[in-house]
Order: structure tokens, then sequence, then C-alpha cells
């Protein structure tokens, strides 16, 4: 059987390594995308195709698609995960910054279908999953780019496996809460009924779960990964 090859993008660090790792450890060649050299150094460390550049640049994912077919001759799975986009107050914030945050949030996922979806068409199926965060369905004025332009990737997500699923090509989305890669906050740590952070390790897990033919009947969902952090059914 082919050795499957998982596509990272932000994975220089964080939830984005995290998940490189454990695809790795559960056999996957792993090609990395990260806006510094980080994912070339963990690339290194994983044998896989580390490559410096931007989610929001799809001159860059085009590039990562096609090293990647270059190098691996296929690609069976993509994460989209991408960095923090610009915050403020809501008014305040600037067109450029919208427009920022719609290219690293949104547009980035649907330049990446773009790329692999014809890969996946001729494979004979596929599967994506989008990192994503509980504020895109509760929204919170900390995050409003995020919250706002996350909602759209929810809805692009389910017009995209609604599209595709015949083809046996699969597309989830994981919406985490607060993750310990970040400095602990006594009045979040309040708010979560586990009363801790996610540790990546635990998010990285059900990112391959939804990679995996064990999830082979899952597709258009969004799966909060939160500690029961979001109250709405």
């Amino acid at each position: 059987m082919e050795t499957k090859t998982a596509i990272i993008t932000a994975a220089g660090k964080g939830i984005g390594a995290a998940i490189a790792r454990e695809l790795a450890a559960s056999g996957y060649r792993v090609s990395l995308l990260s806006n510094s050299d980080g994912a070339v150094k963990l690339a290194k460390e994983l044998g896989g195709i580390g490559m410096t550049g931007s989610v929001a640049e799809a001159a860059d994912l085009t590039a990562l698609v096609e090293s990647t077919l270059r190098q691996f001759g296929r690609i069976d799975a993509v994460v989209n995960n991408t960095g923090h986009p610009p915050k403020g107050e809501l008014l305040d914030i600037s067109d450029a910054d919208w427009h920022l945050g719609l290219d690293m949030l949104l547009l980035n996922v649907v330049r990446m279908a773009r790329a692999v979806t014809p890969v996946f068409l001729k494979q004979g199926g596929g599967a994506i999953v989008n990192i994503s965060t509980f504020s895109a369905f509760e929204p919170e004025l900390s995050f409003p780019v995020s919250s706002a332009l996350r909602s759209g990737l929810a809805s692009f997500s389910k017009l995209y496996a609604n599209r595709y699923a015949e083809f046996g090509i699969r597309i989830n989305t994981v919406m985490p809460g607060f993750m310990d890669n970040y400095p602990v906050n006594d009045q979040n740590i309040s708010k979560i009924p586990m009363k801790r952070y996610a540790k990546v390790q635990e998010v990285a897990k059900t990112v391959r779960f939804l990679l995996s033919d064990d999830a082979g009947y899952i597709t258009g969902q969004s799966i909060r990964a939160d500690g029961g952090l979001t109250r709405s059914i």
C-alpha cells in the first residue's frame, strides 16, 4: 500500500508542529509550510519537505503543492492551519486588516482546495481538515476578525463537502478552545468546564482521526475540541 502524504500549513510551531509530529508518527510523509524557518527544521527532523512561505500568498500554497507532488508523487491529506489574524476594537480594524484576515482564514482554504482537488479526484479520494476556533460559532469581541471570517470558513467547508463527497473527498473543521501553547489565564480557565487548556497533542490526535479511514463517513462537520467551552447546541 502506498505511503500516505500530508500537507500541513503553519507547521513551524504550536498546533501545526504537533499535528506534523502526530501524522509522521502515524506513518504519513509530511510536507510543511511556515512563515519562518520552523517548518524547514521540523521537516528535516521528520524526513519530510519544509518550505518557508505564507498561507496568505496563493503562489506559496501552489509551490507547496507542486513541491509535494514532485517529491512524493501524491497528496492524501491537507491540514489548513494558519497564524493569528489582526485583532483590535471592532470598528477600529482597518480594511487592510480585514483583507489580510480574509487571505489568512478563508481564501487560504479556498486556494488550497483549488490546488489539491484535481489531485484528489485523480487519486480517487482525499481528506482535508481545517483548524479553526471555538469563536466561529460563539463570536468573541476579543477575536473579531477570526470570529467573523471563520464562520464563513465553516460555510465554505460545508459547501465543499456537499460538492465533492461523492468522489471520496472529505473536509472537516476542528474548532479548538484555548490550548497549552498559550499563556494560561485564570479568567479563561474559569470558563472551561474541564478547568484546563487543551494539550496541543490532544487536538493533533483529533485531526489524525478525521484524516483517517476510521472517519470515512464524516464530512462537512465542525468538531469542537474545546473542553466544553462553547455553550450552544
